[in-house]
């Protein structure tokens, strides 16, 4: 045999003895009992608090904004998505809300991007508003109306 051919040999042996000897020492006892999972982790994932309530639970307590919302284009956006994690609200309702005042938070969304469909709503800013907020011109839970003065 060449003696290259030989050291190429000895080279890959080194490397497989390698990854099978880290990955024998690396790999999670519980790693696979779930399929390509680890099976700790679904003990770990259910330890974490909730920090969301759900859109269910908002609609609970909050059903004028429900009525509103349910007529608008943000009909489909979970409450949550605007307004933050609110399990704690739920539990405590004396546990303010996040409310949605800086314009640059609806330009989240709605900021023109040539990414976006044509038809989804979006903005030019410079050209849409100076200075103004957008919750001047629209109400947040139906965008397409104005505020009453």
């Amino acid at each position: 045999m060449p003696p290259q051919i030989l050291r190429l040999l000895i080279l890959t042996l080194a490397i497989a003895g390698s990854y099978f000897s880290a990955r024998a020492v690396l790999k999670p006892a519980s790693f696979g009992q779930y399929g390509w999972y680890r099976g700790d982790a679904l003990v770990e994932l259910a330890d974490r608090p909730i920090n969301y309530a759900g859109k269910a639970t908002c609609e609970d307590c909050h059903d004028e904004v429900v009525k509103v919302k349910s007529k608008s284009n943000h009909k489909s956006l979970s409450c949550e998505s605007c307004h933050g994690p609110n399990a704690g609200h739920a539990r405590d309702y004396s546990i303010e809300t996040k409310k949605i005042k800086d314009p640059k938070f609806c330009l989240i969304c709605h900021e023109a991007n040539p990414s976006k469909p044509a038809k989804f709503p979006q903005i030019d800013p410079a050209e849409h508003f100076s200075d103004s907020k957008c919750v001047e011109c629209h109400l947040p839970h139906a965008p397409s109306e104005s505020p009453p003065k």
